[in-house]
């Protein structure tokens, strides 16, 4: 488990399952800025069993409440990361630790130089929170994703190792 002083990371387990499919299912979890998803329990299961790319995380309280979810995934020589707090739970600073706890992870335990992820322009709460994690705006891609019936833009953040230079949550132990 990796520790924040807000939230916890956890690795996403088998049990984990249906609370992850009931949030992939609900339309209001990921919010305007996400595709409509409907999966099935088992389907949810095979992605999990061998289909899935990168790892993912449970963001959890600290008392041990599931509030969202955390993931990176290979993007050519680079590491991509996503995110979704639940949206009851958003405003707390939840995504903003739980990035800075990854981004920690990631540059900790792989020899990588760069992370990054996309957010459509209009999410400001998810350019807010790259940005409170070190990340660099770098500019849009035209007609990156299709979500709910339209193409849309979004706009590309990274961080570099030479930027991030040292852990902001995890221990160097």
């Amino acid at each position: 488990m990796l520790e924040g002083k807000l939230v916890n990371l956890r690795v996403l387990e088998r049990e984990d399952l249906p609370l992850f499919a009931e949030w992939n299912n609900d339309p209001e979890f990921g919010g305007e800025f996400e595709p409509l998803e409907q999966n099935s329990l088992s389907e949810i299961e095979r992605w999990y069993d061998g289909e899935r790319e990168g790892e993912w995380f449970i963001v959890e309280t600290k008392d041990g409440k599931p509030v969202g979810q955390i993931m990176y995934a290979p993007e050519g020589p680079h590491l991509r990361i996503g995110y979704i707090i639940h949206q009851s739970e958003r405003g707390k600073g939840y995504c903003t630790e739980a990035v800075r706890i990854l981004v920690d992870y990631l540059f900790l335990s792989k020899n990588i130089v760069r992370i990054q992820s996309q957010t459509d322009p209009r999410n400001i709460a998810s350019q807010k929170v790259l940005g409170k994690a070190g990340f660099t705006k770098e500019g849009v891609i035209r007609k990156a994703s299709f979500i709910r019936g339209e193409w849309r833009d979004g706009v590309l953040f990274s961080i570099l190792r030479e930027e991030w230079k040292e852990p902001k949550i995890l221990s160097k132990a």
